[in-house]
């Protein structure tokens, strides 16, 4: 008989379980443990025991409870600590009512407390870096879903939209391999190349393999046009393919657009054509600017000052060297001077006179007299 009702029991649950269908509780919490727990659900309203009540406040508590479902969307991965999050929550519960009769009072208490314990342990874990669109596998960027028991992935297609690059003829162009999202650590990285814009993958041919995700090209040459495909794989599964369509202008065809733009605005009509301002005819004398003339000045004084003090320096040391002199009165010292005067002229007169040679002896006695 208790075998029976054990069956019919089992067989209950299984029926609610389908038709709720899978959920946060279902997830992590064997059917079996399950009807342990609700097996002296008793309604103490009527006094009786409905298990059937049990399965629905495990369905409202856990499985239709936001706050449950949000806590659960965490990073790859971790669906097995949640795991063991509720298990530690539910089944000493289920050790403890096995076999018991229990009030729904009690078990909406201590179910209700499981779950809050659950909320803040679950989130608190890592969460999922989310989706970039519009394209590439991110397998780290999906979410676990407690509803259905599963990630949810981005579901983005592989293949990026095309992008388009211009560079002028001969200059450098650069290339980036670049995605806003995280990708594992052990990448290879394919570029190819086609002549043509497709996106097509049979259109292109290998051109290299590795790590790098930068493709350079030095100098730009007409040939080099067409489309660039960047493949990223990790352990040989493809991740992202990343076009790029590159066009290279030649240099007459960048001259000839700029003349074309300035014979444009010629075509304007009067007082739309933007005319340059004319240039002054001095504008090359351009004052210097205000901090280079403050500069320049500082120097001027600063020099004009250091002068002024070595001269005074010079000048006391002089004082300083000559021998002190009684003052005479001024009328003496410059009799004094024109005296001195006279005798240096009549010998210096005299030392000339007597430099000339003998044929010029008139010349001496007229230079004596």
């Amino acid at each position: 008989m208790s075998m029976m009702f054990g069956f019919a029991v089992r067989l209950l649950f299984l029926m609610s379980f389908v038709c709720m269908g899978l959920s946060c509780y279902q997830c992590f919490i064997d059917p079996d443990d399950s009807v342990r727990l609700c097996w002296g659900h008793i309604l103490s309203e009527y006094n009786i025991r409905n298990i059937d009540a049990c399965f629905k406040t495990l369905d409202r508590i856990f499985n239709n409870n936001p706050s449950v479902i949000n806590a659960a969307k965490v990073g790859r991965g971790y669906d097995l600590v949640l795991k063991e999050i509720l298990r530690a929550e539910i089944m000493p519960i289920v050790e403890e009512f096995d076999q018991n009769m229990n009030d729904d009072t009690v078990y909406e208490e201590r179910l209700q407390a499981a779950a809050d314990t659950f909320i803040i342990m679950a989130s608190g874990l890592p969460r999922a870096s989310g989706c970039f669109p519009p394209c590439g596998f991110q397998a780290q960027g999906t979410v676990y879903n407690c509803m259905t028991c599963q990630y949810d992935s981005c579901e983005f297609p592989l293949d990026c939209p095309l992008q388009e690059i211009t560079v002028e003829e001969n200059n450098r162009t650069q290339i980036w391999c670049h995605v806003p999202f995280v990708l594992p650590s052990d990448i290879q990285i394919v570029w190819r190349y086609a002549e043509i814009k497709t996106l097509l993958v049979d259109q292109f041919e290998e051109v290299t393999v590795g790590m790098d995700k930068l493709f350079s090209i030095p100098s730009a040459r007409l040939e080099h046009s067409g489309t660039y495909q960047c493949e990223i794989f990790s352990q040989e599964r493809s991740l992202v393919r990343i076009y790029y369509h590159l066009t290279v202008v030649p240099n007459e065809v960048v001259g000839h657009a700029e003349l074309q733009d300035v014979f444009d605005k010629a075509l304007l009509p009067a007082g739309k054509f933007q005319i340059l301002p004319s240039i002054p005819p001095f504008s090359l004398l351009r004052l210097p600017s205000p901090e280079l003339l403050t500069v320049c000045l500082t120097s001027l004084l600063l020099l004009l000052f250091l002068t002024l003090g070595l001269l005074l320096r010079w000048s006391s040391k002089k004082m300083d060297s000559e021998p002190d002199q009684t003052p005479e009165p001024h009328w003496n010292r410059y009799a004094f001077q024109i005296i001195e005067l006279e005798e240096v002229t009549e010998n210096t007169i005299e030392m000339a006179c007597n430099s000339f040679s003998s044929p010029l002896e008139d010349v001496k006695t007229t230079c004596l007299m």
